[in-house]
């Protein structure tokens, strides 16, 4: 692997043991674990930290590759001269509590009955991942990050952190996201949640010593996934071909390609996601609402105008159409705000974010660059045989005639 950080071990930090975590549902948790990876090197001020927030789906393995040999879900953006450059930074990615992947779940034992919570488990909002994400930067030594960065509900959360504690951060880049979930997005996650329930191996939640509702998983899956495209994108990658056939079945199997890759693409999350945990997490979203408490979006942001931001929309991306940030950006630049606004043209939809490598790794490196220079810090000086990506760089951005910066 090219610039790869390599293999990468999965860590656990466990805290409110003694006194639970509140929340913001009004009830507590505790004790609390977060699997988190961390990649590159904590330098001697602690200053050169950048905290990665992870989508939906995603989990703490961000980069390199793990012992099961699975490759990071942002692997592209973090190692040795990417855009998360781990030769400069230490990037630490966790998994959020409600999580599946070694945080504390639904499916995690309940200390008070020995058996998997279920939906004995308490709500969780954007800002309890926050608040727990808090206790692991502290558990590390690290007083203000340099950074936060995610996309989606990764992006929810870079914001929630810039609200809720602006003391502790230098900067921060919301990708493809939204300061709320509108109506149509909690229409979409309740039709996913609505196919799990539907599952009869559901049993209510209670279904971890039995048959997984991975039917009802897949479909939601399958659902969400669509979201994640663009109709450009899926004429590009399936156009109308069949699959496995020259010539319609006039029957109820798979006759398209788009249909097979949809129907992959489900039964491959079963096999490592919770059905449970996709429930909490949807939940998550639909409460997300960063003027909560505030009254106002510009209000949510007064206290934190210190913070230097850069958001980022995507011109094809339909589940968060670039009006959502471009709210951000008005209520951030109202409130005095560093803001940096790119609006991105892309034909991949809301996957962009993760897919637009070359523009984003020019983007978030000249973006940071910036911020240590802002802040004087200092960076490890690189290894001298570190390697340099090959090939031309492209132009700052490919815009939509969209680029904000005040």
């Amino acid at each position: 692997m090219e610039n790869s950080v390599g293999l990468v071990e999965r860590q656990y930090f466990t805290f409110a043991v003694d006194e639970p975590m509140p929340l913001d549902s009004g009830e507590t948790l505790g004790p609390i674990t977060l699997a988190y990876e961390t990649y590159g090197q904590l330098n001697a001020e602690h200053s050169n930290a950048i905290l990665i927030l992870h989508a939906l789906s995603g989990d703490a393995h961000a980069a390199g590759l793990n012992s099961a040999g699975k490759l990071g879900w942002w692997d592209d953006c973090i190692g040795p001269g990417k855009a998360f450059d781990t030769d400069k930074y230490f990037v630490i990615c966790s998994n959020v509590i409600g999580g599946c992947q070694g945080s504390t779940g639904p499916s995690s034992i309940n200390p008070e009955t020995g058996k998997p919570y279920g939906l004995h488990f308490p709500v969780v909002t954007v800002g309890d991942m926050v608040r727990a994400q808090r206790h692991l930067i502290d558990y590390l030594g690290i007083q203000k990050l340099l950074a936060l960065a995610g996309g989606s509900m990764g992006g929810m959360q870079v914001l929630q952190w810039a609200v809720s504690y602006p003391e502790c951060v230098c900067a921060a880049l919301p990708l493809a996201t939204t300061a709320r979930h509108s109506p149509m997005l909690i229409a979409l996650s309740e039709v996913g949640r609505q196919a799990i329930y539907a599952d009869g191996n559901w049993n209510h939640g209670d279904y971890y010593d039995g048959l997984r509702p991975n039917t009802g998983l897949a479909l939601a899956r399958m659902i969400g996934h669509i979201t994640y495209l663009s109709e450009e994108s899926m004429h590009q990658k399936f156009g109308r071909r069949l699959q496995g056939r020259e010539h319609f079945g006039y029957d109820f199997e798979t006759d398209f390609a788009v249909e097979g890759y949809l129907r992959h693409k489900g039964n491959l999350f079963t096999e490592r996601f919770d059905a449970n945990t996709y429930l909490y997490v949807t939940k998550a979203l639909d409460y997300f609402d960063l003027s909560n408490g505030h009254g106002s979006l510009l209000k949510a942001f007064e206290n934190s105008a210190s913070v230097t931001y850069l958001v980022v929309s995507f011109t094809s991306d339909w589940l968060y159409p670039t009006y959502h940030s471009k709210d951000l950006v008005s209520a951030l630049t109202a409130a005095g705000a560093d803001v940096t606004y790119c609006n991105l043209q892309s034909t991949w939809g809301h996957d962009a974010f993760l897919l637009e490598v070359d523009t984003m790794t020019q983007l978030i490196s000249d973006f940071l660059g910036r911020v240590v220079a802002q802040h004087g810090i200092h960076l490890p000086e690189a290894p001298a045989l570190a390697a340099v990506p090959q090939g031309s760089t492209p132009d700052l951005v490919t815009i939509d005639s969209d680029v904000i910066q005040s």
